[in-house]
Formats: structure tokens, C-alpha cells, sequence
């Protein structure tokens, strides 16, 4: 992809005015300035962050609501992120899909404006202290998300990978809509280039095993942070905290859990209602949580290849393909993080467990084998699928 010949690799004045007049072939609308400042009341009102931008709630000269993310990143880095994203969302429409209205680059600073989704994202909602989705709504919410992925991956001109799929990036409007946003770490894939990623993207907590392993990165990563959503969606709570699932737990009060090895734990037991949040639970049947429960663990198999498409998700959910059953060794690895975790957390009391020891730092990782116990095992939780 070619934009205007220009280079954002310089960091001065002059690559300053470049983003200035950049010009993308079917970018829908190139923002005044003024128009932001004016829209956001100098921006005023702030609705959300995140590691590339602030959001601010704005309202155009036409009445349409919009959301303005105002891009904190500088530099070659940043000026990078800003052109893949304008040009990703801007050629991509899915009823899943946050739908971007245009862009903005003016002396130095970059804008991008994005329709607005008024119940914002989902951790807020699924995390907050207020009644919890029903059991339907955050059915929705999971096959929502499912297909926009499984567009992502499969739907559009190019394969895109999203690789920072979490519930911050999944955003809620009236009547459930569900759209995913924030492509500016998304990587645009073509059969003649390569799947291999050179720097690590993506959020602690949600980042498959291969970005540590030096194995390619490819639609199945996505899938790998799906699935640990999927999880959240069933709990109710982060994966990575220290409460009990729901007080019908056989859990000692006092302990801690690593919800992904406990839900592994009671799918072996066939205990699924165990594993959903105690503010829905009464109006759900346990062979609705197991399909739940079951997507999202063959979605956190530890071997890429035995994970589903997410086409193959939408199709589980919809229940036009069968449900799969989850490779209980390729999960294996699940039981070394919920130990680590444990003995962390038993270490730090109340508080957030920050970073896991690692497990035989001196072991040479480019020499590891691909079992559960002989690689990815031995790295730290923290930086993989442990706590953030």
C-alpha cells in the first residue's frame, strides 16, 4: 500500500507537514482542524484512553455524535499506526466493525473520528459494579465479536489480524449492537507476504503463547485472545483476579484462582455452572454455559493449528457446526500458569500481582521443544496470559 510516496519515518517539522496533506484513495472525509476543536468543545469531554490515543465525545456541524481519538503516540511508531489504521478501517465495513467517518492530521497531531457507540466498551459495562448483562446480551456480545473477526480474518480484500483483541476494544450500542474497534495494531496480510511479526502488539493477559516462542503470527492469535474473552464474557470479571467465580464455589473464600485453569477444571468435571457469574446464574441452563465454555477453550488450545477458525466459531455459536471438544494436552499449559499465579499470589496478598518469576531463566528458549511442559511453559504468566 502506497500513500502519496511519503516517508513517516522522520520525526521533524517536514514529516509534520507530510501527515499534514496525506492523501488515501477511498478515506471517507479529511477533517478540518477546527472542525475537531470546535466538535469536541476543545476537547472537553473525554470518554475514553488507550495505549495510542484519548477519546473525546464530539458532535459535528451536520448533528451526527461521533467519537474523536486524538492519537498520543509520537514518532516513526506512531506516525506508522496512524496511516495503517486510516487505511485499514477505512476500507473495511461490517455491521461488527466500528466504522471509521475520517481523519484529521494537523501539525503534528493526528485525529481520527469514529462513529459514536453510547454504552462504550465493554469492560466497563462487564467489569462494573451495576446489574450484569443477561445471559442473552452477552451471547450476542460473543457472537457479535465472533463475526466481526471472522470477517477480519476472512471477509475482507486482505487477512487482517487485529492482535489486540480484548474487551476494551469491544464497543456497545443500543439495541446490542456490538462493533469492534481500534485497528491501529492490526497487520494487513497478503499470500505473498509474510506472517511473521517482528515486535510484540497486543495486550497483557489476552497475547497467545506464540508471541514469546518466535512462531508465526497468524488469524490464530486473534482467535487464542478471543477465546480468554470469551471467559471474561462467562465470569463476569477479569481472568486474572484473585475472587472466586461465584459463591457456589467449592473454592475456600480466601483463595485465589486462575479463572482460565478453573473453567479447564470444571469442564473436566462437567460443573458449568460453577463458572458463571453469580449475577446471571438462575437464568441460565449449564448446557449453555458449556458451549460457552467449551468455544473459548479450544479457542486457548496452546498449539495454534488446533485452535478453530473464527468462521468456525460464529458457526459453533450459531449452532450450524457441531460444538468441538476441547484437547485437554494441548491445555496442559493452563495448569503451570494457575500454579504460578497461585504461588504469586499467595506471595503479594491482596495486592495485583505485578510479574511471575520466571520458571529456569537460564533456559535457552530458542532451543525448547513445542510440548506444554518443554516451552512456552517455562515463561513468565505475567507476560503472556497472566495478570495485567
Amino acid at each position: 500500500m502506497q500513500i502519496s510516496g511519503k516517508e513517516f519515518g522522520r520525526t521533524d517539522s517536514s514529516s509534520f507537514a507530510e501527515l499534514d496533506n496525506i492523501s488515501i484513495l477511498g478515506l471517507p472525509v479529511k477533517f478540518d482542524h477546527e472542525e475537531i476543536r470546535v466538535a469536541t468543545e476543545c476537547f472537553r469531554n473525554q470518554i475514553g484512553t488507550g495505549g495510542f490515543g484519548t477519546v473525546y465525545k464530539g458532535t459535528l456541524s451536520d448533528g451526527a455524535v461521533v467519537a474523536v481519538k486524538k492519537m498520543n503516540a509520537l514518532g516513526a511508531h506512531g506516525n506508522r499506526e496512524f496511516c495503517t489504521e486510516i487505511a485499514i478501517i477505512g476500507r473495511v465495513h461490517h455491521v461488527n466493525l466500528v466504522s471509521l467517518k475520517g481523519f484529521c492530521a494537523h501539525r503534528g497531531e493526528r485525529f481520527l473520528v469514529y462513529e459514536y457507540m453510547n454504552r462504550g466498551s465493554l469492560d466497563r459495562t462487564l467489569f462494573g459494579h451495576g446489574p450484569g448483562l443477561d445471559w442473552h446480551t452477552r451471547y450476542e456480545i460473543a457472537l457479535g465479536t465472533a463475526r466481526g473477526l471472522a470477517y477480519l480474518h476472512g471477509g475482507c480484500e486482505q487477512k487482517i489480524i487485529h492482535c489486540d483483541v480484548k474487551p476494551e476494544n469491544i464497543l456497545l450500542h443500543d439495541n446490542l449492537q456490538v462493533k469492534i474497534s481500534d485497528f491501529g495494531l492490526s497487520k494487513l496480510l497478503n499470500s505473498e507476504q509474510s506472517s511473521w511479526f517482528t515486535t510484540m502488539r497486543g495486550t497483557r493477559g489476552y497475547l497467545a503463547p506464540e508471541w514469546l516462542t518466535s512462531s508465526a503470527i497468524t488469524e490464530k492469535s486473534d482467535v487464542y485472545s478471543y477465546g480468554m474473552v470469551l471467559l471474561e464474557i462467562v465470569r463476569g470479571k477479569k481472568n486474572s483476579s484473585f475472587q472466586p467465580p461465584n459463591d457456589t464455589t467449592s473454592q475456600s473464600e480466601n483463595q485465589t484462582i486462575y479463572f482460565p485453569l478453573f473453567a479447564l477444571e470444571m469442564h473436566e468435571q462437567k460443573k458449568y455452572l460453577e463458572l458463571v457469574d453469580p449475577r446471571v446464574l438462575g437464568s441460565v441452563k449449564s448446557e449453555e454455559v458449556e458451549k460457552l465454555v467449551c468455544v473459548a477453550l479450544c479457542c486457548l488450545h496452546e498449539e495454534p493449528t488446533l485452535r478453530p477458525t473464527m468462521a468456525n466459531v460464529v458457526g459453533m455459536l450459531e449452532g450450524v457446526l457441531p460444538l468441538a471438544t476441547p484437547q485437554v494436552q494441548s491445555l496442559n499449559f493452563l495448569r503451570f500458569y494457575g500454579r504460578r499465579f497461585t504461588e504469586a499470589s499467595m506471595i503479594n496478598g491482596d495486592q495485583e500481582v505485578n510479574v511471575f518469576e520466571l520458571h529456569q531463566q537460564n533456559r535457552n528458549l530458542s532451543s525448547t521443544t513445542s510440548s506444554s511442559y518443554n516451552s512456552f511453559s517455562y515463561m513468565s504468566s505475567q507476560q503472556v496470559s497472566g495478570p495485567r
